[in-house]
């Protein structure tokens, strides 16, 4: 028997779908550590702390293949938990 049709390899994420996940990445960080900026114990009054958050779930409207694939191009990295961070680009 032949089961080279039984197995078909999953399509790798485009271009575009991997770039909208990325977006979408990093805009639900942002507003992350927007939220968390803005509770109480932060602010002009306070000792002007940042946000403590580096990761976050990703969005769930993009499957687990883009975001492994955002890990392989070292997009992004995961950092246990589900829970997946920005890398960053290297300072010259």
């Amino acid at each position: 028997m032949d089961n080279t049709d039984a197995t078909p390899t999953p399509e790798p994420p485009s271009t575009k779908e991997l770039r909208l996940a990325l977006k979408a990445f990093r805009k639900r960080l942002k507003l992350t550590r927007l939220d968390d900026e803005s509770r109480m114990g932060y602010g002009p009054t306070s000792s002007g702390q940042n946000s403590g958050v580096v990761a976050i779930v990703p969005p769930n409207q993009f499957s687990k293949a883009v975001w492994r694939e955002l890990v392989k191009q070292g997009k992004v990295k995961p950092d246990g938990g589900g829970l997946y961070s920005l890398v960053k680009p290297p300072s010259n």
